[in-house]
């Protein structure tokens, strides 16, 4: 009689090695992720980061003193800022500016003195031609011949002040501050004070366009959310159809449709609304319609997305429960739709605290807005230290309000 032979059953598995194994998939379906968003964020870096810390670096940095007048700061680092600069300091001025390679140097080194002290554009230039002076000379004397205003300590003042390469008056400067011949920070004189009022336009115009986007938003946003999406997507391009078109076509139908022979002022005559044409353009109401025109979508669109979400029948219940329509649609529907509000006033007011174009065709001087101002400290007076510290403004105040957002949200979900 045969016997079968029995066959070993397999031992039970090694918890390590099962943990082991999990933890590799793991890593290695994390590995797989990074690498699929690696070039994302490789594009984020080079394009969003990497320009936001060179916007910070700038606004902070104060190189031309320091490259053109090494030898001057020098002179110029024991002195007391009061009085007569010392004999030295007269000499080491002549020999730098001499040393300068092209007249390109010179001219951002006069602009950026000029910046600090009116008049120091033309002595800086001024004594740049005359360069180099007569070997064995006294300098003093020299440069007072060619420019009297060598002898005025505000200069000099001017020169000791800008010579660290890293200054914080753009900073200080966009925010209505100085430093004083002493270097204490003060608040600038009341006919120098201009951003303060500037960035306070910002605001109220980014404000006055949130919420008349909101008004026009909210109730087209909930009728999109009552249709079929058939119909929702159909109406949904006609909202994006701005997105489709420049925005100089914009800018140039809106000025067709504005200005005092333009069709708006027509239609309003032609039904005797008004007797003499209305001044839309170059002014405050031309702006508000053309941005409000250009950033409804950016309401519209997180509208919707929050209203199409929201059950409908909550609101019938309540009405079933005795509740008037009108008294139901804000005390159920409305609460439920905050997220979207809040996400569309956001998106809307950060664009808008942000806009150039618009301000600059439509509107008139007193509506122009901060960035119209970095524009022209770009373009025009070259000046990258000032132009950088109030992009650094207009970017403090968009991570503050985020901030603030981000708060308000937060709560809300814990209470709720």
């Amino acid at each position: 009689m045969s016997t079968a032979t029995a066959l070993p059953l397999p031992g039970p598995a090694d918890p390590q090695s099962l943990q082991r194994q999990l933890a590799r998939a793991g890593r290695q379906r994390k590995w797989r992720a990074f690498a699929l968003t690696l070039p994302l964020l490789v594009f984020l870096l080079l394009t969003f980061l990497v320009p936001i810390a060179g916007l910070l670096k700038r606004a902070a940095e104060n190189p031309e003193v320091a490259n053109a007048l090494p030898r001057t700061v020098a002179a110029l680092e024991d002195w007391s800022r009061e009085g007569p600069p010392p004999e030295a300091a007269f000499a080491a001025v002549a020999t730098d500016l001499a040393a300068l390679p092209d007249r390109a140097d010179a001219g951002a080194l006069a602009r950026r003195l000029n910046s600090a002290e009116p008049g120091a554009r033309s002595l800086v230039m001024n004594t740049y031609r005359a360069m180099p002076l007569p070997a064995g000379g006294d300098a003093r004397a020299a440069l007072l011949a060619i420019d009297e205003r060598w002898g005025e300590a505000k200069y000099w003042q001017a020169i000791a002040k800008n010579g660290a390469r890293w200054t914080p008056d753009y900073l200080l400067a966009s925010v209505d501050l100085q430093r004083d011949a002493a270097g204490q920070v003060e608040r600038m004189a009341p006919e120098q004070r201009a951003f303060g009022g500037i960035l306070l336009r910002t605001f109220q115009i980014s404000f006055i366009v949130t919420l008349l986007c909101l008004a026009l938003g909210y109730p087209l946003a909930w009728w999109l959310s009552t249709l079929s999406a058939r119909q929702a997507n159909v109406l949904m391009i006609l909202v994006l159809v701005p997105f489709w078109t420049s925005i100089l076509v914009r800018m140039a139908a809106w000025i067709v449709l504005l200005q005092s022979e333009g069709l708006v002022n027509h239609a309003l005559a032609a039904l005797h609304v008004i007797d003499q044409p209305l001044q839309l353009l170059f002014n405050r109401t031309g702006v508000l319609v053309s941005m409000t025109h250009i950033l409804l979508p950016f309401m519209i669109l997180p509208l919707y997305s929050v209203m199409k979400s929201v059950p409908p029948t909550y609101q019938r219940a309540a009405v079933s429960m005795g509740s008037p329509p009108l008294a139901a649609f804000f005390r159920v529907y409305v609460p439920q739709t905050y997220p979207g509000i809040g996400a569309g006033a956001l998106l809307v007011f950060i664009l808008a605290i942000g806009y150039y174009v618009t301000p600059a065709l439509l509107g008139g001087p007193d509506d122009q807005m901060l960035s119209y101002y970095i524009a022209q400290y770009t373009n025009v007076n070259v000046n990258w230290g000032m132009a950088c510290a109030l992009g650094a403004l207009l970017l403090a105040a968009t991570l503050v309000l985020y901030a603030v957002y981000r708060r308000i949200t937060s709560t809300e979900l814990s209470l709720g």
